[in-house]
C-alpha cells in the first residue's frame, strides 16, 4: 500500500498476510454486486494481502496485482505461480503505463490514498494515481475504494477529476467497540450521499465505527472536462 522504501523492509522483516482495514469475507457481498466473477480485476498497492487468494476461491477468473515493493511481488509470484488467476506485477500505481487504457473491468483498492496523504507530494501524487486508475478502467467500470476518510475528505478528490459517478457504502470496522447504540448498516445498501456528504452524518452519526467504501462507476460522458485538473484535497 505504501509509497516509500519502508515498504520493502516491512515485508522482508514480516512475510506473513496482512489484510488492511477489511479480510474478504467482509466485502465479498459488495464485490458480487458490482463485480462479475468473469470481470478483469485489478488490485492496487496489493501487499502480501490474502484478498485476491480469496476471490480466486470464491470464482474470481482474472486478478491482476500490482505493488512498488520488488520484495513482496517476488514472494507472491512464486507463492501463487500455480492458480491461473493471479498474476502479480511490481508497479507504480502513479504510473501504469505497462497496461493499455481500457484494460480493467474493476479495480479494487484498500487504502492506497490513504497511504499517500501521510508521504511527501501527497497532492501530485493522489492525482496521478486517480488519473491513471481512471485511464486503466473500461468505460461503465467500477472503481472500488475502501478507506478511513470520511465523505468530506474523499469526495472532493474523488469528484474533482470528473471522471464517474459515486455511490458510498459502509462497512463496520473489525475493531469496533461494540456499543450497542452504534448504527448498524446493511453493506450492499448505499448511504445517502449529498454534495457535501454531510447527510452521511444524519444517517450514520457523527464518528461511526465504519470504513467508507466508495464505489465510482466511470462514466465516460464526463471525462472531457477532467483530462488537467488537480486535485485539492
Amino acid at each position: 500500500m505504501t509509497l516509500g522504501t519502508t515498504t520493502q523492509a516491512s515485508y522482508t522483516q514480516d512475510p506473513g498476510p496482512f489484510d488492511w482495514y477489511q479480510k474478504y469475507p467482509a466485502l465479498s457481498p459488495l464485490l458480487h454486486l458490482y463485480v462479475p466473477l468473469h470481470n478483469r480485476v485489478l488490485v492496487i498497492g496489493c501487499g502480501n494481502a490474502a484478498i485476491s487468494e480469496d476471490m480466486a476461491n470464491d470464482g474470481f477468473e482474472d486478478i491482476v496485482n500490482i505493488d512498488i515493493s520488488w520484495v513482496v511481488i517476488e514472494a507472491m509470484q512464486t507463492k501463487y505461480q500455480d492458480i491461473p488467476a493471479l498474476k502479480y506485477i511490481q508497479m507504480d500505481v502513479r504510473d501504469m503505463s505497462g497496461f493499455e487504457s481500457g484494460s480493467f473491468d474493476a479495480v479494487l483498492d484498500k487504502g492506497t490514498p490513504d497511504s499517500i496523504m501521510c508521504g511527501h507530494n501527497s497532492l501530485e501524487n493522489a492525482s496521478k494515481m486517480l488519473e491513471e486508475v481512471g485511464r486503466v478502467l473500461k468505460g461503465n467500470g467500477v472503481y472500488i475504494l475502501i478507506t478511513y476518510g470520511a465523505p468530506a475528505y474523499r469526495l472532493p478528490m474523488l469528484k474533482k477529476l470528473s471522471l464517474w459517478t459515486i455511490k458510498l457504502h459502509v462497512v463496520e470496522k473489525p475493531m469496533a467497540d461494540g456499543n450497542a447504540e452504534q448504527i448498524k448498516w446493511e453493506l450492499t445498501n448505499p448511504v445517502s450521499l449529498d454534495e457535501t456528504g454531510s447527510s452521511v452524518e444524519t444517517a450514520l452519526g457523527r464518528t461511526p465505527e465504519v470504513h467508507f467504501i466508495y464505489v465510482c462507476t466511470k462514466d465516460e460522458s464526463l471525462q472531457s472536462s477532467s483530462s488537467k485538473q488537480e486535485i485539492e484535497f
